[in-house]
């Protein structure tokens, strides 16, 4: 019987290793410290498995190569690995769609994307309708949904008409504009870091970023893509996951088509 696939420990690479806990599937992090990544605490006003982000000010996300899409170029379910400023694992990302979706509509594609934690709970899911990407249009603006947990939707990403340079402006659950992204007018990942600035709902100032960082020539071979997300510490927990959401939504609108 095939063993069902789920995603893998947390890694802990400084300080220590991570593995899950026997009986009660508690993740620990062993080091000579004996710290232990323990689920968090409830907080009130917060949506369940959300409570480590208002620990940490910043996300590294790392897209999973697959050597089966790098050698066939079928498009395969994006995977992805998420990490604190530590190396630790804290959450697992999953594109749900399915084979003939993925190889017909390509990056324009229709997803469900599912973030697990380190306790196998489905705490976050990006949802994206079909449309056509096309910002010369204001039919074809790209949007994404972001529940926590699945079937609760705490904020929204909405694509902004412009003429030359790309933004999105980030809604909470009520619909009410909290912040706006501003990238770049040339999204080329072959010449070193994009930045997307993450500006206060009146773009006045900057309050975090979303990088895709240059990867060197594996930029030449794949559409697996890194990014890094930062925001204020004690920014609104909801805020920070639509903010998070938002990174899928570029990935997939500009840097999910391979070069080979």
């Amino acid at each position: 019987m095939a063993e069902k696939q789920g995603p893998p420990p947390p890694i802990a690479q400084q300080p220590g290793t991570a593995q899950y806990g026997q009986q009660s599937g508690e993740v620990v992090v062993q080091n000579p410290g004996f710290v232990q990544l323990q689920m968090p605490q409830p907080i009130p006003n917060c949506p369940p498995g959300l409570e480590y982000l208002a620990q940490i000010d910043q996300l590294i996300i790392k897209q999973k190569k697959e050597l089966f899409e790098i050698f066939t170029g079928c498009e395969m379910q994006n995977k992805y690995h998420v990490y604190n400023t530590l190396g630790q694992q804290i959450y697992f990302v999953q594109e749900d769609t399915d084979f003939c979706t993925r190889q017909c509509c390509g990056p324009l594609r229709p997803f469900d994307i599912q973030v697990i934690d380190n306790f196998q709970r489905e705490v976050i899911r990006l949802v994206r309708p079909l449309r056509c990407q096309g910002a010369c249009c204001p039919c074809c603006l790209q949007v994404l949904e972001v529940h926590a947990p699945p079937g609760n939707i705490v904020g929204y990403v909405k694509e902004r008409w412009t003429c030359c340079y790309p933004k999105w402006d980030l809604f909470n659950a009520n619909n009410d504009l909290i912040l706006t992204i501003g990238g770049p007018l040339c999204q080329c990942k072959c010449c070193g870091d994009v930045v997307y600035n993450v500006m206060s709902a009146d773009e006045t100032s900057e309050v975090g970023k979303i990088t895709k960082q240059w990867m060197g020539l594996m930029e030449l071979f794949t559409d697996a893509d890194n990014f890094s997300v930062t925001f204020p510490m004690d920014m609104d927990i909801s805020a920070k996951a639509v903010i998070f959401g938002a990174a899928f939504l570029i990935d997939f609108m500009y840097f999910e088509e391979s070069d080979n």
